[in-house]
């Protein structure tokens, strides 16, 4: 047998009733057989595992890799919407997960080089009315992690940003966690470079978009019509 350790996040976290549990499964046990123990032991858990996601050792996991013995396995809903490289060791790169409030004059100070002639940047808000899809009023939105993994995500982020747009100088990227009320920016992403015509607009865009999709931060909404957990739909794949 082998012993892991297992964290829930977000919706499955208040399914399971719990943020952590350990379980011992046999030598040869997978993903999917994981799933299987835990719809067994935890039967509020069974609406949510065909569609959540499986990290394990800080990583996307699909349904059909062997568990290794100690492993550390965390699963969280589809996301709601370190050290460089020799490539960019000389650049600015700052990402992080932060209950703080974001200082933005700080931040474009950060990947701003004596090159730099050019800073785009993106910052989501909480929105206190919503008019698309379902209009509805918001109180407050809820914002949590996966810590470690969502900062190394952030900077694979910053990685990939690197490669489809070489100009660019600096890259912030930077998630606000806990209780936002409306006004308040809860997500920042920043692409310097020396112009503005180097696809620094381009680059901050799909960073935003990339940290919706692979980056393990989910948020909860709290308003007049109750709460709720929002979700996406993006399944990233092994690796991702």
């Amino acid at each position: 047998m082998k012993r892991i350790s297992v964290l829930f996040f977000a919706s499955l976290r208040d399914r399971a009733g719990t943020k952590q549990t350990w379980i011992d499964l046999p030598e040869d046990a997978i993903i999917r057989d994981l799933k299987s123990h835990l719809e067994m032991n935890y039967p509020a858990l069974h609406p949510l595992l065909a569609t959540s996601l499986v990290a394990m050792n800080k990583e996307y996991a699909t349904e059909d890799q062997v568990i290794p013995d100690g492993a550390e396995i965390a699963l969280f809903p589809p996301v709601s919407g370190g050290v460089g490289d020799a490539q960019s060791a000389d650049l600015p790169t700052v990402f992080a997960i932060t209950s703080d409030e974001l200082d933005l004059d700080r931040l474009v100070e950060q990947i701003t080089l004596p090159t730099t002639g050019a800073v785009c940047v993106f910052t989501g808000m909480v929105r206190a009315v919503t008019t698309r899809a379902n209009p509805h009023t918001t109180e407050y939105l809820f914002y949590e992690s996966y810590q470690p993994m969502a900062e190394a995500k952030m900077y694979q982020v910053a990685q990939e940003i690197r490669k489809g747009w070489p100009a660019v100088e600096g890259i912030a990227i930077v998630q606000r966690i806990g209780r936002l009320y409306p006004g308040t920016p809860t997500v920042l992403i920043a692409c310097s470079a020396a112009h503005r015509d180097t696809g620094i607009f381009e680059a901050a865009r799909y960073g935003i978009d990339r940290l919706k999709e692979i980056v393990p931060v989910w948020k909860k909404e709290v308003g007049p019509h109750g709460e709720e957990w929002v979700e996406g739909e993006y399944i990233p794949e092994s690796g991702e």
